[in-house]
């Protein structure tokens, strides 16, 4: 007798990443080399900004394997630490600007848009992320897009960062979902590994175009930007 095909689940939920796949993470040091006065900023923030998102997940994934958590937004101002003295940048001012406008980070241009069309299918919307709840609720405020989320779940609920599995448990315990039913977002290559080999349905925003990460888990889909998520559904 043939086994029947199984029925793939149906996705009831949309958990989005935030840092990099809602929240360009890169705006807070693109907007300190507009400020007049900031000449030198101005020829070097994209390496600034690139090494700053590096060691902030460096440290991350090292505070994960030992045990040692903290909040994000501690491994934040620590990896601005090193990136600032990496480009020899010695100005507690700097830092300070650097700083406040990371809890101001813009959300990418079809962000508002692509959450109204989810929540207009009747799915749950939600972010899943290594910030910090007070950093988070600073960024969802900032770019307006409050009204469109069901639940913004931090890691500080199970004190370990991403990608270990507690994180990825907190959707099915806050939304009472099989991992099968969600639809996990992120624009980290090892974000969205982790979530597939955790059983999500998972969608990589490979905004850079880099190759895809060698890890058990395998993104479903592979996306430029946000706008076709509506398209798997």
């Amino acid at each position: 007798m043939a086994q029947a095909e199984m029925t793939p689940a149906k996705i009831t939920t949309c958990v989005f990443d935030a840092y990099g796949t809602l929240f360009d993470v890169a705006g807070a040091a693109r907007a300190a080399a507009e400020a007049p006065g900031q000449d030198r900023l101005a020829a070097l923030w994209p390496a600034l900004s690139a090494d700053w998102r590096r060691k902030q997940l460096e440290y991350s994934w090292l505070r994960a394997i030992t045990g040692d958590h903290c909040s994000f937004w501690q491994v934040t101002q620590d990896g601005l630490n090193w990136a600032m003295a990496r480009h020899g940048l010695e100005d507690p001012g700097l830092r300070e600007t650097l700083l406040g406008l990371y809890w101001q980070l813009p959300a990418y241009p079809e962000v508002p848009q692509l959450l109204a069309s989810l929540k207009a299918r009747g799915l749950g919307c939600a972010i899943l992320s290594n910030g910090s709840p007070d950093m988070l609720d600073g960024a969802v405020s900032s770019a307006g897009i409050a009204e469109h989320l069901d639940a913004v779940l931090s890691v500080e609920e199970v004190g370990i960062f991403k990608p270990a599995r507690p994180v990825y448990d907190l959707v099915g315990t806050h939304f009472g979902t099989d991992p099968a039913q969600v639809l996990f977002v992120s624009s980290n290559g090892w974000d969205a590994a982790g979530a597939a080999a955790y059983g999500f349905v998972t969608a990589w925003v490979n905004r850079a175009g880099e190759p895809m990460d060698c890890l058990s888990g395998r993104p479903h889909h592979v996306l430029p930007d946000l706008t076709t998520i509506p398209e798997l559904l």
